[in-house]
């Protein structure tokens, strides 16, 4: 993988916004790879078409899987967080309520905001990757 200038940070909570096929889930595994083998991530991708159906019905689903695992991951990565905007509130409420942290991918912030999603202002930090030119 070509290093990114991208400098993440592990202490809060992100959005990683970027176009297309730029690397934002690659580059996330990479950055996360030793917590992958510690098991301290737990990573929802909603590219998995049965995954987005069911956190579109029914996104407290998400707060109650986490909450009944045995360890309380360090990070919750969820990619293409666009493709199911009302889980941003759940998430909003999982950063006050319980103070865990997230990793956000997606490729439309824009979207995002023309759908009055909840942008998480001031609770987490906006990171970008741009394509190589």
């Amino acid at each position: 993988m070509i290093p990114r200038l991208v400098n993440l940070s592990k202490a809060h909570s992100f959005f990683l916004f970027g176009a297309r096929a730029t690397g934002k889930t690659t580059f996330l595994e990479e950055q996360f790879s030793n917590a992958f083998k510690k098991q301290e991530i737990y990573w929802v991708d909603l590219l998995d078409p049965e995954r987005e159906r069911e956190l579109s019905l029914r996104p407290m689903g998400l707060v109650e899987e986490i909450l009944a695992l045995k360890v309380k991951p360090k990070f919750i990565v969820i990619d293409e967080i666009q493709k199911v905007p009302k889980l941003l509130d759940v998430v909003h409420k999982c950063i006050q309520k319980h103070k865990f942290k997230f990793a956000l991918t997606g490729s439309s912030a824009r979207k995002l905001k023309r759908g009055s999603a909840n942008l998480l202002a001031g609770r987490a930090f906006n990171f970008r990757i741009h394509p190589l030119t």
